[in-house]
């Protein structure tokens, strides 16, 4: 009679945190695009449009390998691998002041990406949501 009750108590006990962990994640979502502000800088969750608007005349960095670059990539981006192993230390060549532009395929990437920078002391740190897949879905064009 105790093995029925404990497992009752885990599955509820799960239940409540595999809620509680869905609710966090929707709303930082929702918080006025912004999804992490801590004390180095912020970083924005931004549409395909969005993206497409404010990144004109600021750093636009494309973090997937260059196999992926190179089958095409947003104009005017640069390609900074996120698997290189030096990755944090080529953003040391731009300003941490200055806006900065991350994309990846799906925006896996710049979710781990975008916290790294922001502990380098970035301050202005733009994703593109759901990566250059939702860039190419809302019919925005890429260079080859």
């Amino acid at each position: 009679m105790k093995m029925p009750f404990k497992i009752l108590l885990l599955l509820v006990t799960f239940s409540i945190i595999q809620i509680s962990c869905d609710t966090n994640k929707k709303s930082k979502e929702i918080t006025n695009n912004s999804i992490n502000q801590n004390k180095q800088g912020i970083v924005y969750l931004l549409t395909p449009n969005e993206f497409l608007e404010q990144s004109k005349g600021n750093i636009v960095v494309d973090i997937r390998t260059p196999y992926e670059f190179k089958r095409g990539h947003i104009k005017g981006a640069v390609n900074i691998n996120y698997y290189d192993r030096n990755f944090t230390n080529n953003f040391a060549k731009f300003k941490k002041d200055q806006p900065i532009f991350l994309y990846c395929r799906s925006g896996n990437r710049t979710s781990s990406a975008t916290k790294k920078l922001a502990k380098l002391g970035f301050l202005k740190i733009y994703d593109l949501k759901g990566g250059v897949q939702n860039w190419l879905r809302n019919n925005n064009q890429i260079e080859r």
